[in-house]
């Protein structure tokens, strides 16, 4: 639509009124800089389930079953047991209509589509724009909720009615049928996340700000254990440590557990260097490297620059052991924390995970790719696992954490 542009001298971001509200620019920022402001349209109601007192045997299973208590099974000294309805508490579910044995309910076409084939509607978000509009047609409240994380629908099946009205309205052809054993695994995953999302809104500043606060603690504790110990490996136990140092400068109590938390998201700390002494200034390593980050600087040995990802390739080449890498971090073991410092003589071991379900295809870690084993195919990240080096960098800067690094040889998987 045109509808954004650059306003000089500054270069700020503006959205004029061609905007159509369809949110593709804030689902592709990757730094959620874009919000949307929208007044929703009260739900359609689709009208109350009719019943047939002939059919009706009063059993109660439509009372059990509704989750509004909007049914109720009434008995006066002048008339006979009959179920009676609420039509303000009535959310239109059709639950009764499933349930009852004698099909005494019927609730319009519902019934039917319900239980054919054991179906269910899911929310395909990688065709899905985020219009909401299947939000504001669906008759059957809390069937269709909004991610705080992705920003998009998603349907509970055991809420969805299957009336298919957010089908017929999706513009973008993203609500379809699916196998209920998949749609209830997506839709708990979803869940999940979304659950997590709001426990760590729960004081966030404080929470925030203590993370922050042993991460640098455990920064300083970790320069200096590395300036007393001169061995190329070595394990301490540091537990008390850590204790004092958080006992001297934060206000709260943290349990070992909570810090291993923080400890499990931070990446080891990696340095490699040149031993000029050894090098011979054989260049393999200069052309083994994946990101052109070692330069032959003659007389002088090999410079290897701050590009270095430390993937230890030029490690494992080097004839003459001229270049040393080296791994420290923090770990936990028993209860106790350990500082730890290992030679890295080869590369790193695993595969890269996506969560498509999470990934917003917004290029970022695609861009960054050192060695561009990311792609971006039919709004989908792709990974060439040939190229991959598993540096880290995706994992590091995905916004919404949708990469992670499953490290067969992981430093941490050999200590535990």
């Amino acid at each position: 639509m045109d509808a954004i542009h650059k306003i000089p001298p500054d270069d700020k971001i503006e959205i004029d009124e061609k905007c159509i509200g369809c949110i593709l620019c804030r689902e592709a920022c990757p730094y959620d800089a874009i919000e949307m402001e929208t007044k929703l349209a009260e739900p359609k109601r689709e009208p109350v389930p009719v019943k047939n007192p002939k059919l009706c045997i009063n059993c109660g299973a439509c009372v059990s079953a509704c989750r509004v208590g909007a049914i109720e099974l009434v008995a006066t000294g002048r008339e006979e047991a009959h179920l009676e309805m609420d039509e303000d508490k009535c959310i239109r579910c059709g639950y009764c209509a499933r349930v009852c044995p004698t099909n005494a309910i019927k609730y319009g076409e519902i019934l039917p589509r319900s239980v054919v084939g054991g179906k269910a509607i899911t929310v395909n978000h990688k065709d899905c724009i985020g219009c909401m509009t299947c939000t504001r047609v669906c008759p059957s409240k809390g069937a269709i909720n909004v991610g705080k994380m992705s920003k998009l629908p998603f349907i509970d099946p055991a809420y969805c009615a299957r009336c298919e009205d957010c089908m017929e309205v999706c513009p973008s052809a993203a609500i379809r049928y699916s196998s209920r054993k998949k749609a209830y695994k997506d839709f708990s995953k979803l869940k999940t996340s979304e659950i997590v999302s709001e426990l760590l809104e729960k004081d966030s500043q404080k929470l925030a700000q203590d993370a922050v606060n042993v991460d640098e603690i455990l920064n300083r504790l970790a320069r200096d254990l590395s300036y007393q110990h001169k061995e190329a490996e070595f394990s301490e136990e540091v537990t008390d440590l850590v204790d004092e140092k958080i006992e001297e400068h934060l206000d709260t109590e943290l349990k070992v557990s909570d810090i291993k938390n923080i400890i499990e998201f931070t990446r080891p700390y990696r340095n490699i260097r040149v031993l000029e002494e050894e090098c011979i200034g054989c260049a393999s390593c200069i052309e083994l490297c994946p990101v052109n980050c070692i330069e032959l600087e003659l007389p002088t040995p090999i410079h290897i620059g701050e590009e270095c990802v430390k993937c230890a390739k030029c490690v494992q080449i080097c004839p003459v052991d001229a270049i040393e890498l080296k791994e420290e971090y923090f770990d936990i073991k028993d209860d106790k924390i350990f500082f730890n410092r290992k030679s890295i003589t080869e590369p790193r071991e695993g595969q890269v995970l996506l969560d498509n379900l999470l990934c917003q295809a917004c290029g970022v870690c695609v861009n960054k790719c050192p060695v561009d084993a990311l792609s971006i195919s039919e709004d989908e990240v792709r990974v060439d696992h040939d190229k991959c080096i598993l540096c880290g960098e995706c994992e590091t800067l995905c916004p919404v954490k949708a990469i992670e690094i499953d490290y067969q040889s992981s430093i941490h998987q050999e200590t535990d």
